[in-house]
């Protein structure tokens, strides 16, 4: 059994894959495969609707926000939030916490003009600016809320007189939420929601038209919303295997009971790091992700060999972003505590090796 700690695309529940392939095969018994019926058919419809149902549901989406469906990944987004958000000669202030952060400031900045208005570079990200404020003469103030290469997570909402957008593509459905608090959210899917190719939006509909720019079709939050997801051809599989995993939260208790069992995985995770004397997290203790728990050998040359035994013990992508280095371990919904316990039992087993 491989154990798959990677960052993304990453692990999905075992029976999502199981029903996914019998609908590569034939899907609902249409006799067709879902890679091949049509995105206009009655029968993908219903996929539609049902997943944008679930994830009202599951997040307690309120009715005067759109729930859409895109593609381009949070990537795309860096650009649609400004060009639909920010006006021409405008301002919106950002929060810098690591590469993706950065990379959303680098795109909105060929659209007007950016703040900066805290950082945590200066400690190469290992945690999250609290010391700062929100200007109220801004377009809009961006954060994300999770930072998979430098494991750091932030758990409560900054306050903010203006609207505020969050890149949540790795930690949405992790954990509640008060989707009040935010006016506009994104998440690339490949984390906890599905496979890569499916982005998921939700915005407020005050927001529509908030630029006043003149957006290309494929660009506008509000043309998506009026075509319901299905402004171009949408992502079928991706969509819908993300309806499959959204089955399978709502069926294990939906946000409440997995945010309960991340919490314990979390934990046995960094109690061993923060016992085991060959290991040491990098992410501030008041700041730790719960999905990219990062760290470090306390003798940088014994790196090699515990990533040997890990291969060995079929532990699979702990190595850490090229950027960082060290190791991360991405311990998404799906990750079993079993999976948790394996690396535990590896780091200890290493130990035992090398004392």
């Amino acid at each position: 059994m491989k154990h798959n700690f990677g960052a993304g695309p990453c692990v999905l529940p075992k029976e999502v894959f199981e029903e996914a392939s019998r609908a590569v095969i034939d899907f609902n018994e249409t006799g067709l495969s879902i890679l091949e019926i049509s995105h206009r058919s009655k029968e993908f419809e219903a996929v539609n609707t049902e997943a944008e149902r679930l994830v009202r549901e599951l997040l307690n989406v309120p009715q005067n926000y759109s729930v859409l469906f895109l593609q381009g990944g949070a990537t795309q987004q860096f650009a649609m939030v400004p060009l639909n958000l920010l006006p021409e000669g405008g301002r919106a202030v950002y929060l810098d916490t690591g590469v993706w952060a950065t990379k959303a400031t680098k795109e909105a900045k060929k659209l007007g003009h950016i703040d900066t208005i805290a950082s945590s570079s200066d400690r190469n990200y290992n945690y999250i600016p609290k010391d700062f404020t929100v200007p109220a003469d801004a377009a809009y103030f961006h954060y994300t809320s999770n930072n998979t290469i430098y494991g750091t997570e932030s758990f409560a909402t900054p306050a903010s007189p203006i609207p505020t957008v969050v890149d949540m593509s790795s930690d949405i459905f992790s954990r509640k939420i008060n989707i009040a608090e935010y006016d506009l959210i994104y998440a690339g899917a490949q984390k906890n929601l599905g496979p890569a190719g499916a982005t998921l939006v939700i915005i407020k509909d005050d927001l529509f038209g908030k630029s006043g720019r003149s957006i290309p079709n494929i660009w506008n939050y509000e043309a998506h919303a009026k075509a319901k997801s299905m402004l171009n051809t949408p992502p079928v599989f991706a969509i819908y295997v993300s309806l499959l995993n959204l089955r399978w939260l709502k069926a294990k208790g939906g946000i409440e009971v997995i945010e309960q069992e991340n919490i314990i995985k979390a934990r046995t995770l960094y109690e061993e790091i923060e016992r085991n004397p060959f290991f040491k997290g990098t992410a501030a203790v008041e700041d730790r992700s719960r999905m990219n728990i990062t760290f470090v050998m306390e003798n940088a040359d014994l790196e090699a060999a515990f990533l040997s035994l890990a291969n060995e013990r079929n532990l699979v992508g702990i190595k850490g972003h090229r950027s960082v280095g060290g190791f991360r371990a991405s311990i998404y919904n799906a990750l079993t505590i079993s999976s948790i316990n394996a690396l535990v039992d590896t780091m200890r087993e290493f130990e035992e090796q090398n004392k």
